[in-house]
């Protein structure tokens, strides 16, 4: 993977590019001290793959210098900043950046975060490929004259973009929630027409079991299901942040509109709205978080997705 640094401490900028060669992340293919530099002509002549950018700069800030990529640059944007606002973290993946990385700098952290981001790269970019080579064989439904056909969508397909709108791309409860969608999806085609929806107690035994092999002992077992549903929340809440900082933004954002009243209860959103516009802290025990419901409309979302 290429990289591009983008922030106006060189000292950080230095850090950067070592951990990035000592941990044999790829290669920095420049630096900057602040956005005004870079552009995404700059970045395509380089063949920059990840772009990793300050928050806060004296010339052109990273949001905006981010706003004036969307659309243009392929790559994949880490945030970097010491500023802990949730308003401005908000607005930043409202821009469009897919990771945030908090300063000072923490080895581990900046290493997590670019490995899965580069793991993400690397299945984008398989994907293209086999999509190009089904193309060139023909099974694009081309030479029939039926148009391109385009691949069936999974539900964890489905899953994966709705859990990426929410906010929650790199959060280590996602594969818990994709795995209870394949769960979901499996006992509904097995037992159609079968009402109610299953405890969540049963989906998270589920994907314990699943997870840990048929072999595995009780207890373990037992261990990974409070391990999951304690990721599962974290997830969930974290969604509600991502969720409220949009409303914070713009309130008739498409995504908050789309989301906010399916995924959550009104009140809550606008508790955690309340609760990020002033920079409080949740008092105990006032958002009552509703993680069967959020799972159903996860659920639900991603099956529309499908059609």
């Amino acid at each position: 993977m290429r990289f591009f640094i983008v922030d106006d401490d060189p000292a950080v900028r230095s850090m950067l590019e070592t951990i990035i060669e000592d941990e044999q992340l790829g290669t920095v293919a420049g630096d900057a001290p602040d956005g005004s530099h870079i552009d995404h002509g700059l970045l395509a002549s380089q063949r920059v793959d990840v772009l990793l950018i300050d928050l806060l700069m004296p010339g052109r800030d990273g949001i905006e210098t981010v706003r004036e990529l969307a659309g243009r640059f392929e790559g994949k944007i880490v945030m970097i900043s010491q500023i802990e606002s949730k308003e401005l973290i908000g607005k930043a993946y409202a821009a469009g950046i897919e990771y945030y990385v908090t300063k000072p700098i923490n080895r581990l952290e900046v290493v997590a975060v670019l490995r899965k981001v580069a793991e993400r790269l690397r299945l984008q970019h398989s994907i293209r490929d086999i999509r190009k080579t089904l193309s060139a064989i023909g099974f694009d439904g081309a030479a029939s004259g039926k148009g391109t056909a385009a691949p069936e969508k999974t539900i964890v397909d489905s899953g994966s973009d709705v859990l990426s709108d929410l906010g929650l791309v790199g959060e280590a409860g996602v594969q818990d929630l994709l795995d209870i969608l394949e769960v979901l999806s499996r006992h509904e085609s097995e037992r159609p027409g079968e009402p109610g929806f299953p405890q969540l107690l049963d989906l998270y035994r589920d994907i314990a079991r699943r997870k840990l092999g048929p072999s595995a002992s009780e207890a373990n077992v037992k261990r990974e299901v409070k391990a999951a549903e304690q990721r599962v929340r974290r997830a969930v809440h974290q969604a509600l942040v991502h969720v409220a900082s949009l409303g914070l933004i713009d309130y008739a954002s498409p995504k908050f509109e789309q989301y906010a009243t399916v995924f959550f209860d009104l009140g809550d959103i606008r508790k955690k709205m309340k609760e990020l516009e002033d920079e409080t802290s949740p008092a105990p025990g006032s958002i009552r978080q509703n993680t069967k419901k959020f799972i159903q409309a996860l659920y639900l979302e991603s099956k529309k997705r499908m059609a």
